[in-house]
């Protein structure tokens, strides 16, 4: 079965820190741009961050720049967000996502992930 399987979320102080991980099985990421989204209660999503399939490019949103750090590891087909100095308005559920493209931020993506929820709040 193909899919991806994010986890690390959780409840954590304004100020604090989480690393979320997105796993997949069935497939490698080697060839998979990701993405990492997020959706708070009664808004749409948006994207986060995203990583090259070469992990050598990497892009954020205004938003979490400076306090959101995207990674992978491709021996572990794993890829991680790191989360630093969280707010708030973090607060949402955070999906992963595998595009298969030469892009940073593909417009399309193949996979998704169940999503993970964080909760800021003190």
């Amino acid at each position: 079965q193909l899919q991806l399987v994010e986890s690390g979320g959780g409840l954590v102080q304004p100020g604090g820190s989480l690393r979320l991980s997105c796993a997949a099985s069935g497939f490698t990421l080697d060839y998979y741009a990701i993405g990492w989204f997020r959706q708070a209660p009664g808004k749409e999503r948006e994207g986060v961050s995203c990583i090259s399939s070469s992990g050598g490019f990497t892009n954020y949103a205004d938003s979490v720049k400076g306090r959101f750090t995207i990674s992978r590891d491709n021996a572990k087909n794993t890829v991680y967000l790191q989360m630093n100095s969280l707010k708030p308005e973090d607060t949402a559920v955070y999906y992963c996502a595998a595009g298969y493209s030469d892009y940073v931020c593909p417009l399309e993506y193949d996979y998704w992930g169940q999503g993970t929820q964080v909760t800021v709040s003190s």
